[in-house]
């Protein structure tokens, strides 16, 4: 659902970013206020996860691939303010280093992916929630998995309304189809997310909802071995995704306006995931997966890090009474 430079024009573009810095800067700031110091590497390995595994398209119906958006994932484990600021660590990362998301089409992807996926689907899985009316796992990933796909669906209306407003496709025509192809894709966001909730829950339930309890030796180790499943994922199953057009590619392709798509504004070290100068493509994209898993690891951490003594410099002010 990356949407390249050349299908927003100008007047949306710009009002999808500002909405997008604006609910990032809600997100840094609850993070800054409420975030454990201890959870801090769970920004790095959750980004770190969610680039790998974006990675990894999986073949859907209509010869068309769908992938992991990872949002709502993200919010069950760390909550949603931590997820908007994982994603928008992602997304970056993804558009500077990859030309995966045209640059001018930051902001409405950011706003799609990073802040209506994950609001919306968090704001389902809570529901779903509360309506099962059970503390029982299977109640967490039910409301997991139904968050995980109504999230996807919420993120492709908003996409579509972005291509409405700006002339690619008529409304009734662009919410049909991006809906329609997403809800199926959405499954697999939903089956993922569920599975992966279900895995966590079962060897690290205090992880889930910002629990609290674990010890700092199982924590880390935990976050090590997160951190090499991740790259794991990046090295040797992102070289085997499904080629298959994405859902937006295939909606674009449908209703003919795929041509608008422009050319890149920004010169990537590593267009397309694939290093220079490396022959194989399948070692090219493992090696520039590596790179992109590292990188996203860091720049997430980094900016939980410079978050975190904000935190502990206010408490101890406030202990003081500075």
């Amino acid at each position: 659902m990356h949407l390249p430079d050349g299908f927003l024009d100008t007047r949306t573009a710009l009002l999808s970013t500002g909405v997008a810095v604006a609910g990032v800067s809600i997100a840094l700031r609850q993070v800054r206020l409420t975030m454990q110091p201890r959870r801090v590497p769970m920004l790095g390995l959750a980004a770190a996860f969610v680039f790998a595994a974006q990675m990894l398209n999986f073949p859907v119906a209509g010869g068309t691939s769908g992938h992991l958006v990872g949002g709502v994932l993200t919010a069950v484990l760390l909550g949603p303010s931590a997820a908007v600021i994982v994603l928008a660590c992602v997304l970056i990362v993804q558009c500077l280093m990859f030309a995966d998301g045209g640059l001018f089409a930051l902001g409405a992807n950011m706003f799609n992916m990073g802040v209506v996926s994950i609001c919306a689907g968090y704001a389902a899985f809570d529901v779903a929630k509360r309506m099962t009316r059970s503390e029982a796992m299977w109640a967490t990933v039910f409301a997991a998995g139904f968050g995980g796909w109504f999230g996807t669906v919420a993120a492709s209306i908003t996409c579509a309304g972005m291509l409405a407003l700006s002339g690619m496709a008529p409304w009734g025509l662009a919410f049909p189809a991006m809906a329609n192809i997403h809800m199926v894709i959405g499954i697999g966001e939903g089956l993922i997310t569920g599975l992966v909730t279900y895995a966590v829950l079962r060897s690290r339930p205090e992880l889930v909802g910002g629990a609290q309890g674990s010890r700092a030796h199982r924590w880390f180790a935990f976050a090590g071995y997160s951190l090499l499943i991740s790259i794991g994922l990046a090295m040797f199953v992102a070289p085997f995704a499904s080629p298959w057009p994405d859902g937006l590619e295939y909606v674009a392709h449908k209703l003919g306006f795929e041509s608008r798509a422009g050319e890149a504004v920004l010169v990537s070290p590593l267009p397309d995931y694939q290093l220079p100068g490396i022959g194989s493509a399948a070692a090219a994209t493992a090696v520039a997966g590596l790179i992109g898993t590292v990188v996203v690891f860091c720049a997430a951490w980094g900016l939980a890090k410079w978050l975190v003594p904000v935190i502990g410099a206010s408490k101890k002010n406030a202990s003081t009474g500075n």
